[in-house]
C-alpha cells in the first residue's frame, strides 16, 4: 500500500500516515482512482487538534477489520478541515443539510464526481463498521436511488450557498438591533451567550465595545467586562500560563476543551486589549499581556510565523497536562501554599474534571488585591508552571495558516499601541510588560515577512506552509481579508510604505478573482479548484467570514489610502450581510464590528511630528480613536505614506490631521483640541 500522506504538509494527515486504511489526499487522482474501481468515495475532515477525530482514528482508522472493508469496498480521502476550509464548507452544507448538525470528525461518502450521498460525525466504531457495510450493500444494488439522493444533497448545498440575496444599508437602527438582541440572548449570571457548549464570543465582545463607543450604551460594555472576566476567571483560561482554550464544555467556563487554537487566542487578544485601553482595568490588562506571551512563547515559530493550535490531548488523555488534585498542589508547593494554591484555583476533594481532577479557575480577585497577595499568587503562578512543565506535553499543530497569523499581526499591532500608552517604570511588573511586548513585536514581524516573502506566490496568496515551505492549497477570501488587514495595521505601527502597497495588492486579486453577483464574495477564487458547489458563506463562526475580514481590510485599506473605491466594495459586501446582521448578530459579529467602524467614520487620523514614539498626539490618538479609526504618525511627506502627504508641521510644531470619511478638520496641535476632535 502507498503511504501517499507521507508528504503532506498538514500534520493532521501526517498523524494518518500509518494507519492501514489505505488513505488519498485530496486531489483528481483519488477520484479517478474511485471512478476507475466504480465505488463510493470516504472523505474523512478532521484537523489536528481535534479530540473526537483522534478518538475516531483510534477506535477505527487503526483498526485491521475497519481499514478493510474500506481498501475493499472504498477510496478513503483525508482532509484537513484549517488546509482545506473550501472543501470542508462544501461538505459541513452538505452535513448540516442531511443531519441538522455539523462537526468534526466529518464522515462524508460520495460519488466517485464528489457527489455526497450521505454524511455524519463521529461514529463509534460498531456503528461505523456496520455503515461501511450498508453503503457498500446500497451502492451495489440501490444506485438509482443513492444518485438521487447525491443529486438532492448537491441542490440543498447551492441553495444554502447561494449569493444574490436581498440586501440593506448596515445603518445604525440595524446596529442597534444588533446590540439589543444579544442583551436578549445574553446570560447574565455565567456571561456570554447560550448555554453549554460554550464558545468564547469574541468577535460579539468586538461588537460590543465599539458599538458602546459610538453609542454610550452601558449594557453593552457591561456585557463585554462581565463576559471578559468570567472567562478569564475561569478554567477556560490557563491560569498559569495565559492562553484560552477552543470552548467550555459547560456553562461556566469551568471545564474546556483544552485545544488551544491561535485564531481564539489572536481575536481575544483584540477584546482584552480594546478593554483595557477603554477602561484601564486591570484584569484586562494582565490577560491582554499573557495572552500575547502566550502566543510569542508558545505559537511562534522563529523565522516562519504563528503555529496552528495546542493539542486536546496529552498522550491520548485529554486534560492530563492541565489537571490537578489537591495533593499535586501539595506535592509542587508544601503544605501552606499548596492549601492555599487550592482555595485560590477552586481546586476540590471532589474535582471539577474527571478522576478528581480539577481544572484551575480563579475563585479569589487578584487584580485588586493587596501588593503581598499578588507576590505570592505569582510565585505559586511560577512553581505551578515549573512542575506543569516536567509533565508530558500536548503536541503542537505546527503548520502557518496565512488568515490566522493575520489575526494574530492584527491583535499584536493593537496590543503593542495600548501598550505603549499605558507604560509606565512605575508599575510593579513594568519589565515582565516590557519583556512582552519585545518578544511579541519580535514575533508578530516574523510572522508577517513569512507571509509576505513564502505565502505569496506569483501575486497570489498560499493558505498554509510548515517548516518554512509553503503549501500548495490556494489562499481563499479570508486569506486575502485576514492579511490584508494586519498589513494594514503593521503599515500604522511602522509608518513603512512597502505593508500598505502589499495590502492594495491582495484586495485587488480579491476584487478581481472571488466577486460574485451584488456585491457578494465566494470563498473560492474564480480559477479554484471547482468543487460540487462554490462555497460563499457570510456568516462569522470560529473565525471571521471571507466576507466579513475583506471588508475589514477594504475599510482599512480606503481610509489608509484615500481610494474610496474600497470603501464602495465594502459596503455593497456589508449590505449582502446587514439582513443577517440584526436577527442573528451572534453570527454577524465582525461584520457587525466593521460596521461600527464605517458608521464612525473611519476617522484617519495623521500626526506629523519628529518623534512618532513619543509625541503625546500620537498617544492621544491610540487612547481616544473612534470605532475603526486608523493612525499613522511621521515626518511630513513620510515616503510610502498616503495620510501623511502634504501636511506640514504648524509653526514648527507636531500637528494633528482628522477626516471623517475624507473629510477633514484644521490641523490641531494641542491635546485637548485633538481629544475635542475625536470625541
Amino acid at each position: 500500500m502507498a503511504n501517499r500522506l507521507a508528504w503532506a504538509t498538514s500534520p493532521y494527515l501526517q498523524q494518518h500516515k500509518d494507519n492501514p486504511v489505505d488513505w488519498w489526499p485530496w486531489g483528481d487522482d483519488a477520484f479517478e482512482e474511485a471512478k476507475r474501481r466504480d465505488v463510493p468515495v470516504l472523505i474523512s475532515v478532521g484537523y489536528s487538534s481535534c479530540h473526537w477525530c483522534h478518538v475516531m482514528a483510534h477506535e477505527s482508522f487503526e483498526n485491521e477489520q475497519v481499514a478493510a472493508l474500506l481498501n475493499d469496498n472504498f477510496v478513503s480521502i483525508k482532509v484537513d478541515r484549517e488546509e482545506r476550509p473550501d472543501v470542508d464548507a462544501v461538505y459541513l452544507t452538505a452535513t448540516q443539510a442531511m443531519t441538522g448538525q455539523g462537526g468534526w470528525p466529518m464522515t462524508v461518502f460520495a460519488a466517485p464526481d464528489g457527489t455526497p450521498f450521505f454524511c455524519g460525525t463521529y461514529f463509534p466504531r460498531p456503528n461505523f463498521t456496520q455503515l461501511l457495510q450498508s453503503i457498500t450493500t446500497a451502492w451495489r444494488e440501490q444506485r438509482e436511488a443513492v444518485v438521487r439522493q447525491g443529486a438532492a444533497m448537491v441542490e440543498a448545498i447551492g441553495g444554502a450557498q447561494a449569493v444574490g440575496g436581498p440586501t440593506a444599508p448596515l445603518d445604525a437602527p440595524l446596529l442597534d438591533a444588533a446590540a439589543g438582541r444579544l442583551a436578549s440572548e445574553y446570560d447574565a449570571t455565567n456571561g456570554g451567550f447560550g448555554g453549554a457548549p460554550k464558545f468564547p464570543p469574541h468577535m460579539n465582545l468586538l461588537f460590543l465595545l465599539r458599538h458602546h463607543q459610538r453609542t454610550g450604551d452601558p449594557r453593552s460594555l457591561e456585557m463585554t467586562r462581565h463576559t471578559a472576566e468570567a472567562m478569564a476567571r475561569g478554567g477556560i483560561y490557563d491560569q498559569l500560563a495565559g492562553g484560552f482554550a477552543r470552548y467550555s464544555v459547560d456553562e461556566h467556563w469551568t471545564v474546556p476543551h483544552f485545544e488551544k487554537m491561535l485564531y481564539d487566542n489572536a481575536l481575544l487578544l483584540r477584546v482584552y486589549t480594546q478593554l483595557w485601553r477603554l477602561t484601564g482595568d486591570p484584569l484586562a490588562r494582565r490577560v491582554a499581556r499573557d495572552t500575547a506571551r502566550f502566543l510569542a512563547d508558545e505559537l511562534h515559530r522563529p523565522g516562519e510565523g504563528f503555529l496552528s493550535a495546542l493539542d486536546a490531548d496529552t498522550e491520548g488523555v485529554e486534560g492530563l497536562t492541565y489537571a490537578w488534585t489537591p495533593a499535586q498542589l501539595v506535592e509542587a508547593l508544601g503544605e501552606e501554599d499548596g492549601r492555599w494554591a487550592a482555595d485560590l484555583f477552586a481546586v476540590t476533594d471532589d474535582g471539577t474534571f474527571e478522576h478528581g481532577m480539577s481544572v484551575l479557575k480563579l475563585a479569589r480577585d487578584v487584580d485588586d488585591a493587596a501588593p503581598e497577595v499578588r507576590a505570592r499568587w505569582q510565585q505559586v503562578v511560577g512553581r505551578l508552571l515549573s512542575a506543569r512543565d516536567s509533565r508530558p506535553q500536548p503536541a503542537r499543530d505546527d503548520k502557518v495558516v496565512a488568515a490566522w497569523n493575520g489575526l494574530a499581526i492584527t491583535a499584536i499591532v493593537e496590543f503593542l499601541q495600548v501598550a505603549a500608552l499605558y507604560a509606565s517604570p512605575q508599575d510593579e511588573d513594568a519589565n515582565l510588560m516590557d519583556g512582552v511586548t519585545i518578544v511579541a513585536d519580535g514575533a508578530m514581524r516574523d510572522a508577517a515577512e513569512h507571509l509576505a516573502g513564502v505565502h505569496l506566490v506569483d501575486g497570489r496568496l498560499r493558505r498554509v506552509s510548515r517548516d518554512g515551505t509553503v503549501g500548495e492549497p490556494a489562499g481563499v477570501l479570508e486569506d486575502y481579508g485576514c492579511v490584508a488587514e494586519a498589513f494594514c495595521a503593521l503599515h500604522q505601527l511602522t509608518g513603512e510604505g512597502r505593508w500598505l502597497t502589499l495590502a492594495g495588492e491582495l484586495l485587488d486579486t480579491a476584487l478581481a478573482r472571488f466577486a460574485a453577483p451584488g456585491g457578494a464574495f465566494y470563498d473560492t477564487a474564480d480559477d479554484a479548484e471547482r468543487l460540487v458547489a462554490r462555497p460563499a458563506d457570510p456568516t462569522d463562526n470560529a473565525t471571521p467570514s471571507g466576507r466579513s475580514a475583506l471588508v475589514a481590510g477594504l475599510v482599512a485599506y480606503s481610509a489608509l489610502s484615500g481610494e474610496p473605491r474600497y470603501r464602495e466594495a465594502a459596503e455593497a459586501a456589508l449590505a449582502t450581510v446587514a439582513p443577517i446582521v440584526g436577527q442573528h448578530p451572534r453570527f454577524t459579529g465582525y461584520a457587525a464590528t466593521v460596521g461600527e467602524a464605517l458608521l464612525s467614520g473611519p476617522y484617519e487620523i495623521a500626526v506629523v511630528t519628529d518623534d512618532p514614539a513619543g509625541d503625546p498626539l500620537v498617544a492621544a490618538a491610540h487612547r481616544h480613536a473612534p470605532p475603526g479609526a486608523v493612525v499613522v504618525a511621521g515626518q511630513p511627506d513620510q515616503s510610502g505614506v498616503p495620510l501623511l502627504a502634504d501636511r506640514p508641521l504648524v509653526d514648527g510644531r507636531s500637528a494633528a490631521y482628522v477626516c471623517r470619511g475624507f473629510v477633514c478638520q484644521r490641523p490641531v496641535t494641542s491635546v485637548e483640541e485633538l481629544v475635542a476632535e475625536l470625541g
